[in-house]
């Protein structure tokens, strides 16, 4: 894209790129690992496909869609080529058939009845989709997600389920103004990520833990977090219209 072409919006996620790739990097070696071990997601809630494209040929190899129906609105539209998608908000039953395969993972698998669901129509399409587990890792009656205590049991048991195959673990952390806090339950979740990763079940190959987003990437990092979820620090504030 030429420069005289390149809007001031455009211009923004080129600088904000820039700044939050220092930020992961930074991050990621205070933590004691490669700037390359963490990956950075573009959720593009909201975001339409042009800011979306530009954004792609700025590097961005991956973003995260809320919603299925806004997934399916897009994805003519993007050049894919060098970009995969996840499917990063909750998944009515209704719409599985509709996102599976479509999507390389879907991470916010937050029921049994969810991924039985999912796998169903994994077999019928002939292939397995990645999932992750979305844990409720604030224990906050407003978000999905399975409890910290019960994840062990049922990520055997969705393991057991042909079709699917567990990949990681996905949370929403609380909003938090103490920091020292925040690390807490994102370091909580990290534990629990290792935990899962020692009982070496069957079909779980635990290589995600995506947490962190736009306010607190930098502390999910630290705390162990191998992907973060950034919207509005790259595109800006999100613009709500009737049909989103």
């Amino acid at each position: 894209m030429e420069k005289s072409l390149i809007d001031p919006a455009f211009e923004n996620i080129t600088e904000n790129l820039k700044v939050i790739r220092e930020r992961v990097s930074k991050a990621a070696l205070a933590s004691g690992r490669g700037e390359d071990e963490v990956r950075l997601m573009a959720v593009t809630k909201t975001i339409e496909p042009a800011r979306i494209n530009y954004a792609i040929s700025q590097g961005v190899d991956l973003i995260g869609e809320n919603r299925v129906q806004e997934f399916q609105s897009k994805i003519d539209e993007l050049d894919m080529t060098n970009c995969k998608a996840h499917l990063i908000g909750h998944l009515q039953s209704n719409k599985a058939k509709k996102i599976v395969g479509a999507v390389d993972v879907i991470q916010s698998v937050d029921t049994v009845s969810i991924a039985k669901e999912i796998a169903k129509h994994a077999v019928n399409s002939g292939i397995t989709q990645k999932v992750l587990l979305e844990v409720n890792i604030g224990c906050e009656w407003s978000k999905f997600g399975f409890d910290i205590s019960e994840v062990p049991e049922r990520a055997a048991e969705i393991a057991g389920i042909s079709g699917i195959r567990v990949k990681g673990l996905m949370c929403v952390a609380p909003i938090c103004d103490d920091n020292k806090k925040l690390f807490d339950i994102f370091e909580n979740m990290h534990k629990l990520y290792i935990d899962i990763c020692n009982k070496k079940i069957d079909n779980i190959d635990m290589e995600i833990l995506s947490m962190g987003m736009s306010g607190d990437y930098e502390t999910a990092i630290l705390a162990g977090a191998n992907l973060v979820r950034v919207g509005s620090a790259i595109f800006g504030p999100r613009i709500y219209s009737d049909k989103h």
